[in-house]
């Protein structure tokens, strides 16, 4: 089923909403315990993931078309925003809430393996 798609962030925007995600995950003890605990976590938080499960789900819920459909080109770009996150545990949240506003229904173990096959595709963290 497609993506009801939404526009790009503008950057006035992106600045206001990436705080904004902090104060939600915080306020609402999300599965993240705020971003202090967010940005502590290392990639190994991926280290059970299942690969094949991660990369049958982002080819499923069509991630790469969304995201094409906001940044253009071949939609890489959506993965190296300038300042937007840069640990593991942050990568793994922006997972979960694409999850949350697209009402993708993927429980924790699916997040976490999308975010995983992110992480070794695109982000590399440590």
């Amino acid at each position: 089923m497609p993506h009801a798609h939404r526009p790009a962030l503008a950057r006035s925007q992106a600045s206001r909403f990436w705080p904004a995600l902090c104060r939600s995950v915080a306020l609402t003890g999300g599965l993240l315990a705020g971003c202090g605990a967010a940005q502590a976590q290392g990639a190994g938080i991926f280290k059970d993931a299942d690969l094949a499960l991660g990369e049958k789900l982002i080819a499923e819920h069509q991630c790469v078309q969304c995201h094409v459909s906001k940044v253009g080109g071949d939609g890489s770009a959506m993965y190296k925003p300038q300042g937007r996150f840069n640990t593991a545990g942050l990568l793994r949240g922006m997972v979960e809430m694409c999850n949350t506003q697209m009402n993708l229904g993927l429980f924790p173990e699916e997040v976490t393996a999308v975010a995983a096959v992110l992480n070794r595709d695109h982000y590399k963290f440590k």
